[in-house]
């Protein structure tokens, strides 16, 4: 009996935990999620659809291409390829995972499939507390992120089948969500390489593919430079630790 009151003690408190940690990205992804509802109704599809494009698909930026592609045509090999070149970032951000997924069991296919952009922030800048099971932290975070998802782009189905307003501007939002979660991190680790690594990554590849194809040669710069300074990194972090 004891031991069961221990487990949902524990069950309990690795969910406040997460939740905490959420809170950034749930007001980001409902909002988000209620523009991509409501651009999906104005496209003529009930917040059915809605409610499993996100739970099935969940592809955040790539969800919003979709709204573009449905009854154009476009045929199932260029809809692949389309789909890799946006979401192709998701590749370098799993790099890091690898072994505490597999570690997770049938939960570490989850872990793959809900890896999005802003679970991948949180899942690298936490601190879990060491009574925590981190596994079950991990799984957590990723499972709120994605109801979050689900309930915003629901609810902008259904928003948008009563209501019709001007969304211009609307996908802010989710660059606003980065700044707040890339300013908790600074402020979280002592070393701020990696962050820097990715700054001049991002400005240089910018400058030299465009807006329109940067992303990808950014990541694989970034993931380069830090395998080669990883162990300065760690050395580093260590030294700090021991002041």
């Amino acid at each position: 009996m004891r031991s069961k009151q221990n487990e949902m003690t524990k069950t309990k408190e690795t969910f406040q935990y997460a939740f905490i940690q959420t809170l950034p990205v749930l007001f980001g992804y409902v909002f988000m999620g209620i523009a991509f509802g409501i651009l999906l109704q104005k496209a003529g599809y009930h917040f059915i659809w809605a409610f499993f494009i996100s739970l099935i698909i969940y592809a955040g930026s790539m969800q919003f291409v979709l709204i573009g592609l449905l009854g154009g045509g476009m045929g199932f090999l260029s809809l692949i390829i389309l789909t890799l070149s946006v979401q192709s970032r998701h590749i370098f951000y799993g790099l890091s995972f690898i072994e505490k997924f597999k570690a997770m069991g049938k939960w570490g296919w989850y872990m793959i499939f809900s890896l999005t952009d802003e679970t991948y922030s949180l899942l690298c800048g936490m601190n879990i507390p060491k009574e925590l099971n981190e596994k079950q932290v991990f799984f957590t975070v990723a499972a709120l992120d994605q109801s979050y998802w689900v309930i915003g782009c629901t609810l902008g189905g259904i928003i948008g089948s009563f209501i019709g307003f001007d969304t211009t501007g609307i996908d802010f939002a989710m660059t606003a969500l980065f700044v707040v979660i890339f300013i908790e991190q600074w402020y979280s680790y002592k070393s701020h390489l990696p962050a820097l690594v990715g700054i001049v990554c991002g400005v240089v590849a910018l400058l030299i593919f465009g807006a329109g194809a940067f992303i990808l040669p950014a990541l694989m710069g970034s993931v380069g430079l830090l395998l080669i300074f990883k162990n300065n990194i760690k050395i580093g972090e260590e030294q700090e630790a021991c002041q």
